[in-house]
Order: structure tokens, then sequence, then C-alpha cells
């Protein structure tokens, strides 16, 4: 079985059925650190990773599970009104370039 390297962004599902995603991989310390679904930050080692039985997996659905913004905090906004970035975490980084 290959195991897929860790890309940031990239979701992966543990055995036990956990999910998580990547958030950041370290080349010079060589570490992959990650998110689980209800936001716990993790750090592994790369030569863990590879010996871990991780499965790519699409993004949940709801991935905002590990974000703290519900859309009650935007009370009387519409989900079309939302803040730029809060349905894409990428968009808000696209709209500084």
């Amino acid at each position: 079985m290959t195991v897929a390297y860790p890309t940031i962004g990239r979701w992966f599902r543990r055995p036990d059925g956990t999910l998580l995603e990547v958030v950041a991989v370290d080349e010079e310390d060589r570490t992959v650190e990650y998110q689980l679904f209800d936001g716990t930050i993790g750090e592994v080692e790369l030569k863990t990773w590879a010996k871990r039985s991780l499965i790519e997996v699409a993004a949940p659905e709801d991935w905002s599970g590990s974000v703290d913004m519900d859309p009650e905090d935007y009370a009387g906004k519409s989900g079309d009104d939302m803040p730029s970035g809060f349905h894409n975490p990428l968009e808000f980084l696209e709209d500084k370039q």
C-alpha cells in the first residue's frame, strides 16, 4: 500500500475513523503538522507519517468542525453575506495577492 505524501490542505482518515487535515509540512525539520476535525493540533515526524495507516479522503462536507466560527457569529447576515474566506479558507489569501 502506497502512503500518500502529506500535502497541505489534504484530508486523511485514521484506521479508527478520525479525520485530520495536513496544515504544515516542514521539510527542514522533517515534520508534518496536522489538525484533527475537532480542532486539536498535532505534529509527527515524516518517517512516522509513512508508517501510519492513513487513507487520503475528500474534505468532509462540513469541514468547519475545526474552525471557531459559526454562522451565528454573524447575526443578521445571510449565507450570501458571509465574510470573504468563511467558506474557503484560501479565499482570504487569494484576495490579498
